[in-house]
């Protein structure tokens, strides 16, 4: 912190500083990357701690248990996003925000690295509660440090995105083998010491931000303060009941209470698309716009219910199922789980290509969506036969879901970048904020479903398990596809 007996630091601005971009980005890539690490790192270690025995370290909870706290964690991962994004608007900024949610993220790995189980409980929450701050906030700075927007403000979020799928890519290599080969608890404690890196850097590098992320948003209205009061504040609440639930401070069961979520996500999307379609002013092309994010949000959850998996039901694959030997060593079975970063750090560079090189031949939004079900089915279509060669114990070749991870990536680059641009161009302007956050609800209530599918690895022939994931995206990518031509009517001009 700055000594507040001496001048501040001036603000630095180099417009090309970082391959050709402002240098603040190179401080928000970086802060990004760590925490990222830290995110996947201990992702990568999350099921397989909970499902190994006490004997070897673990906590020896069964997949059912083990499969409801970790998508009742991710779902609110995503979920908190909303309350911290209106916590930085309307009170600390999005600067601040950025800073202090990386601080309780590091408390919350460290905290996974003592060997008890409620500080483990009490890692999860914090962790939670600390990337509800942060991961809003960062992308809202990299987009202010270019006020011209344009073609120049798309090329930066590029980068920035490398930055996340480089986090991801290295950390569980890292974190996956500390944590499996020496101590579940020293990887899980690699993941805070990387997000301490990374509030080190920003700190160092904050001066290159100029004005990003430093003024709160003022409340337009004392009626807004009190609808954003009532809904943040609710959802806040029902997070925090939610993660006492399954940390066992709550009497209520881990399975109820991830039923119980589900349907708060539900209602919450519910409530606030019927509430924006009966009240919100629309316009009658406006209120079409709005009923194809509904439907997409729909078709969204679907797909991350399925791709979400890798770090469930695919993850007790690769540890249980995988031959993972390279000569005498055996390999981690989370270094499997860098296998789709690195796919789209390949990849991503080619669809954007594609897209622009098909102008005006590229697929339709609805049509790309659909893609992105149909592609993660058919990875799906590819465990379940792995699983049929492993029945009776056999291992099978990790090429099987590596090339499952090819087909799931395709699938996301065909929906989720795709998705996030179709928010910014199909919301009412005066709700773009609002409707990007409640699509990051789908992403929540498909993580939750992730968990409670990969909760079924022990009780349900795996083949059977896969191949119901595999029939229900492909026919609902199908469905999609029959309803693409109605719902690009709906959107009117936006392509």
């Amino acid at each position: 912190m700055q000594n507040p007996t001496l001048a501040p630091e001036p603000y630095i601005i180099e417009p090309t500083g970082f391959f050709g971009h402002p240098r603040g980005l190179a401080t928000l890539f970086f802060t990004e990357f760590w925490e990222r690490f830290s995110y996947y790192g201990m992702r990568a270690l999350l099921i397989l701690f909970m499902t190994a025995s006490v004997q070897e370290g673990g906590l020896g909870y069964d997949t059912a248990k083990a499969g409801a706290i970790y998508g009742l964690y991710t779902a609110m991962v995503y979920l908190m996003a909303l309350p911290g994004g209106w916590v930085a608007d309307r009170l600390l900024g999005q600067r601040k925000a950025v800073f202090w949610g990386g601080c309780v993220i590091a408390l919350g790995h460290f905290s996974l690295a003592i060997e008890n189980e409620m500080t483990f409980y009490a890692g999860l929450v914090l962790i939670v509660l600390g990337t509800g701050l942060l991961k809003p906030n960062i992308s809202v700075m990299v987009g202010a440090l270019y006020p011209e927007g344009g073609a120049k403000r798309d090329a930066g979020f590029s980068v920035f995105y490398m930055g996340i799928n480089l986090g991801a890519f290295v950390a569980p290599l890292a974190c996956g083998y500390l944590g499996e080969s020496v101590d579940w608890h020293l990887g899980f404690g690699l993941a805070g010491v990387g997000m301490v890196l990374g509030l080190v850097q920003y700190r160092w590098g904050e001066k290159y931000l100029g004005e990003a992320g430093l003024q709160p948003a003022p409340l337009a209205s004392q009626e807004s303060k009190q609808v954003y009061t009532i809904l943040y504040g609710g959802l806040g609440v029902v997070a925090l009941v939610l993660l006492l639930g399954f940390s066992g401070l709550l009497p209520i069961d881990v399975g109820t209470l991830a039923n119980l979520g589900g349907v708060v996500i539900v209602g919450v999307a519910l409530s606030y698309f019927g509430y924006i379609l009966a009240a919100g002013g629309l316009t009658a092309a406006e209120r079409n716009r709005v009923l194809v994010i509904a439907a997409l949000f729909i078709f969204s959850a679907l797909f991350w219910s399925a791709f979400e998996q890798a770090g469930s039901s695919l993850s007790l694959f690769a540890n249980d199922l995988t031959n993972r030997y390279v000569g005498s060593f055996e390999t981690p079975a989370s270094w499997l789980q860098s296998v789709n970063p690195l796919l789209i750090i390949g990849l991503a560079p080619v669809f954007a290509w594609l897209w622009v090189a098909l102008g005006r031949l590229q697929p339709s939004l609805p049509v790309k969506f659909a893609l992105g079900l149909i592609f993660v089915g058919l990875g799906f279509a590819v465990i379940a036969f792995a699983s049929i060669l492993a029945v009776g114990g056999n291992k099978v070749s990790p090429l099987w879901l590596v090339l499952t991870f090819v087909f799931h990536t395709i699938g996301e680059l065909c929906l989720s970048p795709v998705g996030l641009s179709a928010m910014t161009k199909l919301a009412p302007q005066r709700l773009v904020s609002q409707i990007m956050g409640v699509w990051f609800t789908s992403v929540s209530l498909g993580s939750l479903i992730a968990g409670r599918v990969g909760g079924l690895f022990e009780s349900l022939p795996l083949p059977q398990l896969f191949g119901a994931v595999c029939a229900f995206t492909v026919v609902a990518g199908l469905l999609l596809l029959l309803l693409a031509k109605p719902i690009q009517s709906l959107m009117g001009e936006v392509k």
